[in-house]
Order: structure tokens, then C-alpha cells, then sequence
């Protein structure tokens, strides 16, 4: 037996959980139709191989069909999810991993204008900023409709084998009836904390009336909604007492916090250079008050604080969620002595950003993770190793190619113009708000070393240099270099975002950050700038202020642009820039009457326009190799090796990936590196 605390297994009723990690509820949005099929059920049982106890899946399965799905939910009303739920169980508990889900109606939080259109339902007409929908106030025939609803609900989870499941009480139905915020009414559900608590406890009663005592059910709950207007920590804990002594419950998954909109949300689900943990203290006190099993989630990324709240009492089950979206082998790798090989989560939060644009979660960079079935978490060694592979750019990219090149078996070089590996990102980390993000390059620095991969630093490699080497692939990942197709006029008065964080232009007085790009970098250079004291205006042709960003993170962005006076201009954008007196004339211009609409004079204007391939050295090699540069896209995407064949007189395959074919982000770097580079 090992003395890891993380390796100690938890008696919750009749169930043992083998070890004290966990995945928390979170919805990848990975369905079909509302249900978990295989895209779905190949996620979590990869996981399941990778060791964790017990995965939770949806956040949140809703339970009725005016509870229309705001971000992807799993349909529990509907009885075709039975057997596609008890698949994906029955295949986890082979791996001893448990399986439970979180249950919900969204209440408030979505809107009506989607599925079936039917009004938003809460306990009063409170509008959710978030979802912006005004919803009606529940009458009693709705209550016992939804009451219904999650008793039947509930009774689907039985039949498909789940361990057991939770009921999701912070923002959605349950506690509007009981958050001062929306808990408005004045019949049996409003007034006292007895009554407001009255509709949860009776969706409790009519779950176990119908289920049973056995099933293991919890509830996922803000103890304290830590705002003005919100639960106070005294109410809060208060309520997790009176469910503990009805009888009801089995554990409290616990959380701090609301998520009335975007900035409180990330308080509770915090983001790269926000705080750690930031919860872990809270929720150990409520086991402490409570004495009863305890489950938390809140940016627990790394193994050591993991280890940490199990040890001291903290917690019995510590959820490690965005960990294990980035490393699904945490158990694993802690069990055969490789902690140092788990890839960090970054608190990049791509993931759940992707899921509030109505997409499916990615990893920022495990390409692997949503597409178990067609990319590998663990690079498997190919059948006929002994190739070499010379890649120029030690960026995201071309680390990745490297480190899957060297896990395949062949002998990989690595050509680097800089005297350290990072390209873009070494910039970005220059805000040390974002510093964290250097961990996607630290971390293969170090599987390529473990790997054997060599590494050319500081040298510039022209056709010769990769040449030389008579390489069998050869790889271009040299990035791009800024460019400026957005100004008509004068672009050569501006500067790039890397000049500013590079630090070569040195700021100061005001200056105007022109965003053509949507994303990150503009961000990145604007809070640069201002935290030195530069008067920063932000301006963008955008409609919506950086759609690229995420929701989530935009939020940190916003605190420091507001703290530091930054001015944001949106729907607008440059036509021209000229000298005036020493400074810089910026001549407005409006995409919706296609005229200008004033100017700004100021000291320094910055465009982020994303970048031009750096893409010299790919065109000289171009016509020395077998395929000419030519990519089959219908192999690429099926995970086939690379076989055209269009130069006979060739002497290697060639090809260029990430910000060398176009601007993209990390996440499309990484994708390029891994599934070209497994079947190489």
C-alpha cells in the first residue's frame, strides 16, 4: 500500500473510490442530439485508463425540455440516453472508475430562443445578465411539473448503471428559490430560509421516493455567494446542515461564489495568473462545520496541492477537472513514479471559453483531448523507426512535432534562431500575468529531452544547414513575423505588438492599440502598456470587443483596463497615420458608413494584425522534396502517413505547420505538430 494520500481509497456509503482524485461535472459539449455517444463516452473513459476514481460527467444533464441547453447540456429527459449513459459506465467501471452525473434544470440561466422556445422558468422574473433572458415566475403547476421532472430524471441515472449523481445548486433552479437575489416570492417559497428551501428538499423527497435510499446522491452547492446581494456564508452553511440531517444527501461538492456574469464567474473558476485554489480553505471549513463527505473543484491544477488537501483534512475527494482535460494519465503517471511527465494545465481555460461560443471543448495544448478516437494520448512507437527528421522552430509546433517525432522512434534535430525555445510565447509571457503559459513549452522541452531529441539553438538555418543532415522529413515551423494589411495609409508609422513586448520601443506619454486580429496579442500589448503608464486607447473594427479572447478571459483583461484607464473604441478603425509635430495623426474610420470619423493625435500607435508566414526557408526546399510541399489533406485528417509522391528526383518529404501556413493560435499549432508527426 502507498502512502501517497492520493492513493487512498474513500468509503462513500457502499461505494469505494479506489484513490482521492476526481473529474467534477463540466459539459465538453461533445453530444449528438443531447446524448453522450462515442465522441462523449471515448473522452471520459480515457480518462477512466488514466486512473481517476470516479468522473462526473455533464455540467449540467438537464431535466426538462423548457430547460433548453445553454452550453451543450446532456438531455436526462430523455429516455434515449439510458443506454448510451450505461455504455459509457459499464466501459469506465471496467477500468475500477466510478461514473456519477450532475442533474439540473437551468432555471434562469439560458434562453428562451432556443430548442422548443418555451418561456425561461425561475422562482421569480429576476433576469440572469449572463443569459439576458426574463423569465417567468414559476406557478405551482410548474413546480410540480419539474419536480416530476428530476424524480424521473433521476430515475434514468439508475437505470444506467451511474454510481450516483448530483444536483447543481448554485445559479440554476434550485437555489433561485433560495438565493436573496432572486428569492422574491411571498406563497410557502418565499420568506424563511424553511421556505425557500422548500422546493430543493421536495425535488429531494421525490427523487428518493422514487429511487430509493441506495443511490448515491449529492448536491453541488454555493455555501456562500460572497457578494451584497448574494447567500452569506452564515445562510449558506446554514442550508448545507438542514440537507445533511434531512437524510437526503450522501456528500456537499462545494464552491464559493455566483456567476451572475462573466466576473464573478471567473472568481469561482479562475484563469491563467489568477489565483490557485483560491477556494480550497473555504471548502474545508464547511467539512469542518458539517462533518460529512466533502467534494471540491476550483482550480486545483497541480499534483502537490492536490496532496496537500487530502493530507490536511481539507477534503475527501479533491477534483482535479481542467487537470485532467490537459492530462487525462494523473493517476497514472503518479503511480509509476512520472509526475514529472504529467503536461501542466495552464489555466488557459480555452476549454471552457470554447463552450460559451457554442463550441466543444479543446485543450490548449493537448490536441489529443475530444478526439480520442482519432488522436493518441500516448504516442505509440512506429513499426519502422530509424527516419530523420530535422525541424526548424522550436515554438509550440515545432516542440510538439519534435517530442512525437522522438516518442515514434526517430532521430529528431531541432534548428532554433533564438537562444531558447518558445518563439511567440516568449513574448506573450512577458505580461507576468501570463508568465504561467511558458509551461506548454516547458514541458516539451523536457519530454524532448527525456526523449533524445538534439537542439540547435542560436543558429539560423538556411537550405544547407537542414541539407547537410539528409534528412528523410523535414518540417518548417519558423512561425511568422508581424504584418500590417489593415492601415491603407502610412502603415510605417506604427509598430507591432512585439516591438512593445519585446521591449526594442520603449513607451511612453499615450498611445492607440489598433486590434485587427481579435485575440490575445492585442490584449496582451495593451495591458504591457499600461501597466508602464501609457494612456492606452483600445480600438477595434469588432462588433464585439475581442470575440476571440473568451469570455472567461477576458475578464482579468478588463479588471486591469478599467483599473489603469484604458479607453475602448469598438466598430471602428484606421485609414490612415501621418507625422504631426513629432507625433502621430490617426485618422478614424468607420466600417458601417465606409468614411472617416475622427482622429486621435497621439505619441505611439500599435496594429496586431496577426502575422505573415516567415516561410523563405519552406519555398528553397520546396522543389528538393518528394511531394513539393503538398499536403493530402484526406490522409492528414484520417491519420494516415503521408504518401504522395508528385517529384521523383526528391530526397524528402516536406512540410510547414502553425503560424508558417497562416496566422492561427497555440491549440492549431499543437493539432498540426501531433497529427502529422504520428504518422511519421
Amino acid at each position: 500500500m502507498s502512502n501517497d494520500p492520493l492513493l487512498q481509497p474513500f468509503q462513500l456509503k457502499h461505494l469505494t473510490l479506489k484513490n482521492r482524485l476526481m473529474i467534477s461535472s463540466h459539459e465538453p459539449s461533445y453530444h449528438e442530439d443531447g446524448l453522450p455517444k462515442d465522441r462523449y463516452r471515448l473522452y471520459h473513459v480515457e480518462r477512466a485508463k488514466g486512473g481517476v476514481a470516479l468522473t462526473m460527467t455533464a455540467g449540467s444533464a438537464i431535466v426538462s425540455a423548457d430547460s433548453p441547453p445553454a452550453f451543450g447540456n446532456l438531455h436526462a429527459y430523455n429516455d434515449e440516453i439510458v443506454p448510451w449513459l450505461k455504455k459509457l459506465a459499464d466501459e469506465c467501471h471496467g477500468y475500477g472508475c466510478a461514473v456519477m452525473i450532475q442533474l439540473t434544470h437551468l432555471g434562469r440561466r439560458t434562453s428562451f430562443a432556443q430548442a422548443d422556445w418555451l418561456p425561461v422558468i425561475s422562482s421569480s422574473r429576476i433576469r440572469e445578465p449572463a443569459h439576458r433572458s426574463f423569465p417567468k415566475q414559476m406557478e405551482e403547476w410548474d413546480i410540480e411539473r419539474v419536480i416530476k421532472d428530476y424524480a424521473d430524471a433521476a430515475e434514468r441515472m439508475v437505470a444506467a448503471n451511474l454510481d450516483g449523481f448530483e444536483l447543481e445548486c448554485y445559479g440554476h433552479l434550485i437555489d433561485n428559490f433560495w438565493a436573496p437575489v432572486t428569492a422574491r416570492r411571498t406563497d410557502d417559497y418565499g420568506g424563511s430560509l424553511e421556505n425557500r428551501m422548500r422546493f430543493g428538499m421536495r425535488v429531494l423527497k421525490a427523487i428518493r421516493e422514487r429511487i430509493g435510499d441506495k443511490p448515491i446522491v449529492g448536491l453541488r452547492i454555493a455555501a456562500d455567494e460572497d457578494w451584497e446581494f448574494g447567500l452569506s456564508r452564515k445562510e449558506g452553511v446554514e442550508i448545507c446542515k438542514r440537507f445533511k440531517d434531512s437524510g437526503l444527501i450522501d456528500f456537499l461538492n462545494i464552491i464559493r461564489g455566483h456567476n451572475e456574469h462573466d466576473s464573478p464567474m471567473v472568481d469561482m473558476i479562475p484563469v491563467t495568473g489568477m489565483r490557485s485554489s483560491p477556494h480550497l480553505d473555504f471548502a474545508g471549513e464547511i467539512r469542518a462545520e458539517t462533518k460529512f463527505p466533502t467534494f471540491h473543484a476550483a482550480r486545483i491544477a497541480d499534483v502537490a496541492t492536490a496532496r496537500h488537501a487530502i493530507a490536511a483534512g481539507k477534503l475527501d475527494m479533491v477534483a482535479m477537472t481542467r487537470a485532467h482535460i490537459a492530462e487525462p494519465h494523473i493517476i497514472k503517471k503518479i503511480m509509476e513514479g512520472r509526475e514529472d511527465q504529467i503536461r501542466p494545465c495552464v489555466g488557459a481555460t480555452y476549454c471552457l471559453d470554447r463552450i460559451y461560443e457554442n463550441a466543444s471543448a479543446t485543450c490548449i495544448h493537448n490536441p489529443a483531448t475530444g478526439r480520442e478516437a482519432s488522436e493518441p494520448h500516448v504516442v505509440a512507437r512506429s513499426e519502422s523507426p530509424g527516419k530523420k527528421v530535422v525541424i526548424v522552430g522550436a515554438g509550440p509546433g515545432g516542440l510538439e512535432t519534435a517530442r512525437v517525432s522522438a516518442a515514434r522512434g526517430h532521430e529528431v534535430v531541432v534548428f532554433e534562431a533564438a537562444p531558447k525555445a518558445g518563439g511567440q510565447m516568449r513574448l506573450a509571457a512577458n505580461l507576468k500575468r501570463r508568465a504561467e503559459m511558458m509551461s506548454i513549452i516547458e514541458w516539451r522541452l523536457g519530454e524532448c529531452e527525456r526523449l533524445g531529441v538534439e537542439f540547435r539553438f542560436n543558429h539560423y538555418a538556411e537550405a544547407d544547414d537542414v541539407l547537410a543532415l539528409k534528412p528523410d522529413i523535414v518540417v518548417i515551423a519558423t512561425g511568422g513575423l508581424p504584418q500590417n494589411e489593415a492601415i491603407r495609409f502610412g502603415a510605417e508609422h506604427a509598430k507591432s505588438s512585439w516591438d512593445i513586448l519585446s521591449g526594442d520601443v520603449k513607451p511612453a506619454g499615450d498611445a492607440l492599440v489598433l486590434d485587427e486580429n481579435g485575440s490575445h496579442p492585442a490584449l496582451v500589448c495593451t495591458e504591457f502598456l499600461a501597466d508602464q503608464g501609457v494612456a492606452v486607447e483600445f480600438v477595434t473594427p469588432e462588433r464585439n470587443f475581442a470575440p476571440d479572447a473568451g469570455g472567461t478571459n477576458i475578464v482579468p483583461y478588463m479588471r486591469n483596463f478599467v483599473r489603469r484607464g484604458v479607453k475602448i473604441t469598438t466598430m471602428t478603425g484606421v485609414s490612415k497615420l501621418e507625422r504631426h509635430n513629432n507625433r502621430i495623426k490617426v485618422k478614424l474610420w468607420s466600417p458601417f458608413t465606409m468614411a472617416d470619423c475622427g482622429e486621435r493625435i497621439v505619441d505611439l500607435v500599435v496594429v496586431e494584425n496577426g502575422t505573415a508566414p516567415l516561410d523563405d526557408l519552406y519555398f528553397e526546399l520546396k522543389e528538393g522534396s518528394v511531394n513539393r510541399g503538398e499536403v493530402d489533406y484526406p490522409a492528414l485528417i484520417a491519420g494516415r502517413k503521408q504518401a504522395l509522391r508528385t517529384n521523383q528526383a526528391g530526397a524528402y518529404q516536406l512540410f510547414r505547420i502553425g503560424d508558417a501556413v497562416a496566422s492561427r493560435n497555440i491549440h492549431a499549432a499543437v493539432y498540426d505538430g501531433l497529427r502529422f508527426a504520428k504518422a511519421f
